[in-house]
């Protein structure tokens, strides 16, 4: 007589921190969006159309990754210090409701 099969085990998806290169699990880290159109900006769903990186809740992540060129080279487009800023910005913003919920 066969042996039930057994159910496997669920792993949540992980993905890399572009400015510190850690693994995280996918819900917990913020997702930058370069849009079909060009546009960069954060995705506090992860469900925005184009090509995305992930960076953790930590600002000093988005420093490493524009200072090491990392975001340009995952969203495969020129970022711009004004674009940067913006990011700081939301980032900052982000992170602060997070901490309130």
């Amino acid at each position: 007589m066969q042996q039930p099969a057994q159910a496997k085990a669920y792993q949540k998806p992980e993905r890399r921190c572009t400015g510190c290169g850690n693994r995280f699990p996918k819900n917990t880290l913020i997702r930058v969006v370069r849009s079909p159109e060009g546009s960069v900006s954060l995705d506090g769903t992860g469900k925005k159309s184009g090509r995305g990186a992930y960076l953790c809740r930590n600002p000093k992540c988005l420093q490493k990754a524009k200072k090491g060129n990392r975001l340009q080279a995952a969203l495969d487009c020129v970022v711009s210090e004004e674009i940067y800023a913006t990011l700081e910005a939301q980032l900052a913003e982000y992170v602060h409701e997070s901490d309130r919920k």
